[in-house]
């Protein structure tokens, strides 16, 4: 992802939870402004790898990314404990302000500490580019000069041109931002985050077609790792269910709850131990819940609990399983 998103969805998703206990249910609105991507709805019955912990040890206030989800930075002495799914090999990526990116990969036996050294950088494009991040959310018209300044500097800076295009879909002006999609995909063939941009933007412009497509090939091009689409497609299918209730038509209803949670699945297992994650299980639980899956939810709530257990929305979750098993009792 481009090096403007915090936590993953931050900027890509903004995200407004209302919980509810027992008629109180959880309903959760997540907005595409900065939003926020197949597991098979048998698949999302097994049981979800055990997380492992790793610390990252480098500058202060880095950004770290594993698989290009951004799981937060750096303290003030240079480390950012965090958890993630142990197999395969990742790429973890790490910048901050006035060094060189550093990208390698992380094995599959790798834990504990991880130390990463960082050079710094005389790239005028970079460091423009760095100060257009730390400028975007406070002066969105000066992040937008300082991007196409870095652009001016490295004219195939995709990760430019997305972060400019999330910054102009924030502010309506989507034309300008499709144009810098446009662009990032002619500097970088295959860039599954622009794709993902572009369903958002899509979205926003009211056509859900060209999201769904959009966000479709995004994943295609992350070769089914793009969690953004994922979450894309699932908060686009929840939406439709939510219209098809509206109009009476139960089936329709259900059957897009399940494509919700069907993507929804993917993005909470693709974001591992992230801080987004917790608002993709809420988000996952509750399409079941309104599928009448019950059961379902059951296990993601527990799922949450066993790779969580010491969020501070732990509590709200054991409330969650508590009425959902009323709620298959009241059924029987």
């Amino acid at each position: 992802m481009a090096g403007n998103s915090s936590g993953f969805l931050s900027k890509i998703l903004v995200r407004k939870k209302i919980m509810r206990i027992q008629s109180k249910k959880l309903k959760i609105a997540v907005l595409f402004c900065g939003v926020l991507s197949l597991l098979t709805v048998a698949v999302s019955a097994q049981k979800t790898p055990s997380l492992r912990s790793i610390t990252v040890s480098t500058e202060p206030n880095a950004s770290v990314w594993i698989d290009d989800i951004n799981y937060g930075k750096t303290n003030e002495s240079g480390k950012l404990a965090l958890k993630t799914f142990p197999g395969g090999t990742h790429k973890i990526r790490v910048r901050a302000n006035g060094f060189k990116e550093v990208s390698q990969n992380l094995l599959p036996t790798q834990q504990g500490d991880l130390k990463i050294a960082l050079v710094k950088t005389t790239d005028e494009a970079e460091l423009t580019f760095q100060q257009a991040e730390g400028t975007a959310s406070l002066d969105r018209e000066k992040a937008v000069e300082l991007y196409r300044k870095a652009i001016k500097l490295r004219p195939k800076f995709a990760e430019a041109f997305v972060a400019m295009a999330r910054i102009m879909s924030a502010q309506g002006d989507l034309d300008d931002a499709l144009k810098a999609i446009q662009s990032a995909r002619k500097a970088r063939l295959s860039y599954a985050e622009a794709s993902a941009v572009e369903g958002r933007i899509h979205i926003e412009n009211g056509n859900q077609e060209k999201a769904i497509a959009s966000f479709k090939r995004a994943i295609t091009e992350g070769k089914g790792v793009q969690p953004e689409a994922l979450t894309g497609l699932g908060m686009l299918y929840k939406e439709r269910a939510e219209g098809f209730a509206g109009a009476g038509d139960f089936e329709s209803e259900k059957q897009n709850y399940l494509l919700a949670a069907d993507s929804l699945k993917k993005a909470a297992v693709q974001l591992a131990g992230s801080p987004d994650a917790v608002t993709i299980y809420q988000l996952l639980g509750d399409s079941y819940e309104r599928a009448k899956m019950y059961a379902q939810a059951i296990k993601v709530y527990e799922e949450f609990l066993s790779n969580f257990p010491e969020a501070e929305e732990a509590e709200t979750f054991r409330s969650f399983i508590v009425q959902a098993q009323k709620r298959i009792k009241e059924e029987q």
